[in-house]
């Protein structure tokens, strides 16, 4: 191409980058052997596992991210598995983004193959923006994977337009020309049109984002509510949204799906005691320590609750919070009542907020109150322990930090030692995260 050519850029230039099937991409690179076959990185299909992400001739079986891997399997019976190497995944994601930031400091990780960089001409950009693009992408492809990148002058025009030419694709869409590009796509390709936003629109002619652009107002905010002109606006590529980091970490978290249902009372128990002894660990080794103590459980039908409780002093040791924890199973779980999943999260990190939702879910959020219930004596009965518990989680932590986080643990995980599914989501909370990511 010719850049010289090319009409000035003005104003805001915004490219997102997207790491194209990046796991099963990356275990291509490692496997030169798989280069052109279906790979898929996922969880035991025996065991409720599910499908991290998939090479593209995989996807050509019908195979897609989040899919059971039961289905996956009678789709594309020859694929290659492998669970993933997380580790190999973030130390190369970590190499695409410092390919970002040579370029520009102005990056926003959104996963860990995912993120936004503003190249508006400025200060720290004089090329322009196409030419850097360009750069980027030839810069990506020689660490042996593709990307594919979309360049507008927003942040939604951006992130659309990454998705119209898979996989090594450059779409741009110069300013002025976003309408253009936007009103004949459909509704469900701009973020925040879910599944029951698209039913409700539909209803009411609405199809593209153009007509999206123009339906009534009234009926915007009885779908969107608050957030309805901001719709409109994206509809119309209007985003005043800038690309700013945000290091700030705001919850800790850690779950499990297991292979077999959990139905009695004293095994919950255990599995939520050994992932909150994950989720303890995770805070210890980013010096964080949060008031409010949340549950999450997943039924057989796959409805989701979330129980929650805020406690008088910040904690980071599993000790202190287990207690309370084993508490709010009675707000999530009756006997006879099967869970696949249980997850723990501790937030609040700078004060003591006011009862919030956790995990955000769109779920029923059950919460205590923290007067009547007894969770805050219970708090305070555990910390009469404090210090021995404290001088053994802190011996663990040198051993781990030495040897590795199998080097010790609790009778406890061995219980669940084979009851994972396998699938690399449950298995990184054991590795630092990547940037945004907690």
């Amino acid at each position: 191409m010719d850049f010289d050519a090319l009409v000035p850029w003005e104003g805001p230039a915004i490219i997102l980058l997207d790491l194209d099937a990046f796991f099963a991409s990356v275990e291509q690179l490692d496997h030169p052997e798989w280069r052109g076959k279906p790979v898929i990185v996922g969880g035991d299909k025996n065991k409720r596992g599910v499908v991290s992400t998939c090479s593209y001739e995989a996807r050509a079986f019908g195979v897609r991210s989040a899919m059971p891997s039961s289905r996956a399997d009678r789709l594309c019976p020859n694929a290659i598995w492998t669970a993933g190497n997380y580790p190999r995944y973030i130390a190369l994601s970590k190499q695409v983004m410092a390919i970002m930031t040579d370029v520009s400091p102005h990056l926003q990780q959104v996963s860990i193959d995912e993120a936004f960089l503003d190249i508006s001409p400025g200060r720290y950009v004089k090329d322009h923006p196409v030419k850097l693009a360009y750069q980027i992408r030839e810069n990506v492809s020689k660490l042996g994977i593709t990307c594919s990148i979309g360049l507008g002058a927003s942040k939604s025009v951006a992130k659309i337009a990454s998705d119209m030419d898979k996989p090594n694709g450059l779409t741009v869409v110069f300013p002025g020309s976003e309408i253009d590009f936007l009103s004949p796509l459909p509704i469900r390709t701009m973020s925040g049109v879910g599944r029951q936003a698209e039913k409700r629109l539909h209803e009411f002619g609405i199809f593209t984002l153009g007509e999206l652009a123009h339906a009534d107002e009234g009926l915007l905010r009885s779908i969107f509510g608050k957030n309805s002109t901001m719709m409109r606006n994206r509809c119309l590529g209007i985003n005043d949204s800038a690309v700013e980091s945000d290091d700030a970490v705001k919850s800790v978290s850690n779950e499990m799906t297991f292979s077999i249902d959990l139905i009695d009372r004293k095994e919950i128990e255990q599995s939520i005691a050994m992932i909150a002894a994950k989720v303890a660990r995770r805070l210890r080794r980013k010096q964080l320590a949060g008031y409010t103590v949340g549950l999450k459980v997943r039924y057989e039908d796959l409805s989701i609750a979330n129980a929650q409780h805020t406690l008088d002093k910040p904690v980071d040791d599993e000790h202190e919070f287990i207690p309370v924890l084993h508490r709010l199973i009675d707000q999530v779980w009756q006997p006879g009542t099967r869970l696949r999943l249980v997850g723990v999260s501790i937030s609040s990190f700078d004060a003591k907020p006011e009862q919030l939702s956790l995990f955000g879910d769109n779920v029923e959020s059950i919460v205590g109150t923290g007067r009547s219930d007894g969770l805050n004596q219970l708090s305070t009965a555990a910390q009469k322990h404090r210090k021995p518990q404290r001088s053994l989680v802190e011996a663990t932590d040198r051993v781990k930090n030495r040897f590795g986080e199998e080097a010790v643990g609790y009778g406890r995980e061995l219980r669940f030692k084979d009851r994972d599914t396998g699938t690399i989501a449950q298995k990184k909370d054991d590795y630092k995260a990547p940037l945004g990511s907690c």
